[in-house]
């Protein structure tokens, strides 16, 4: 049973803790595996941001531009200039070393899906030899939704407007079939903002948009470590995603080595109250079932 969605640097400032960001010091990628095993996960998925690799910035455009909302393109201008710092081909050669060391790793990386610029990203990283792609949604044209600082579009926004521009856009990532897992499918709750009764409506759309591609969908404890201390996705979702036979994988969304597996025991445990029995890993871009 392995952790398909793990980042070896934090977000954010450096803050002196661990490696610099870019940088992969001996044991650095050892530390994540050792406690994935005291966790009881046996293979770690490594997953990049591709937008914090300096190599993305031809790619994938200025997504914020022509955004009238001033003050969020600032501030997604003011995060990029602190997260754009990663390396690529720095972050692909350690991890095919501890591959080549033998540790139980796989090379994957997180792409933030806009729509005009998907095939540019896919042409980019051809040439790697990836395991597995990752699709998420964090921006909403200039509106980094998950970022605190960016919080108060929501109210200005509107709860029920900000969910239906997220699923719309989810529900094209699902659909596109560019990607071989969804991350956090509903991530857009993380800072605390739930719809009450939930959106049956918005999980149909993405749930049949992931059941037509056959792309798979994270179960994730990441939302546990979040204001909205749940897991991704929300159980009715889940259950959907489950009676449309979307395969999942187990994942912490960890940035540090002891978030590595963390809660592991949980995510089976909710997966198996809905139904399923399996997950899937990959290899090469090939993926199979595993017990789960």
């Amino acid at each position: 049973m392995g952790d398909h969605h793990v980042h070896l640097h934090p977000h954010g400032r450096y803050d002196g803790v661990g490696p610099e960001p870019g940088t992969y010091p001996a044991g650095h990628i050892e530390a994540f595996v050792a406690h994935a095993a005291a966790n009881g996960a046996d293979e770690v998925g490594f997953t990049e941001h591709l937008y914090r690799c300096i190599e993305s910035e031809s790619v994938l455009g200025e997504w914020w531009s022509g955004d009238p909302r001033s003050d969020l393109v600032d501030l997604t201008l003011e995060h990029l200039a602190i997260e754009r710092v990663l390396s690529l081909e720095r972050y692909v050669d350690a991890v095919v070393a501890a591959k080549d060391r033998g540790l139980p790793v796989l090379l994957g990386l997180e792409i933030d899906f806009f729509p005009d610029t998907i095939d540019a990203v896919l042409e980019l990283l051809e040439p790697y030899p990836f395991d597995f792609l990752v699709g998420s949604v964090h921006w909403l044209s200039a509106w980094g939704f998950d970022l605190p600082e960016q919080i108060h579009e929501f109210d200005r926004a509107g709860h029920r407007k900000a969910y239906e521009d997220y699923f719309a856009a989810e529900a094209e990532l699902a659909s596109s079939g560019k990607v071989d897992v969804l991350a956090h499918i509903d991530v857009i709750k993380k800072r605390g903002f739930s719809l009450e009764p939930p959106p049956f409506d918005l999980y149909d759309m993405v749930v049949s948009a992931a059941a037509g591609s056959g792309v798979a969908v994270e179960v994730s404890t990441a939302g546990l470590r979040q204001p909205i201390n749940e897991m991704y996705p929300h159980p009715d979702l889940l259950h959907r995603l489950y009676e449309h036979n979307v395969p999942i994988t187990i994942s912490s969304d960890g940035h540090r080595p002891h978030e590595c597996g963390m809660d592991r025991d949980k995510a089976i445990e909710f997966a198996r109250s809905v139904g399923y029995a399996s997950r899937v890993t990959f290899s090469g871009r090939k993926r199979s079932e595993r017990p789960l």
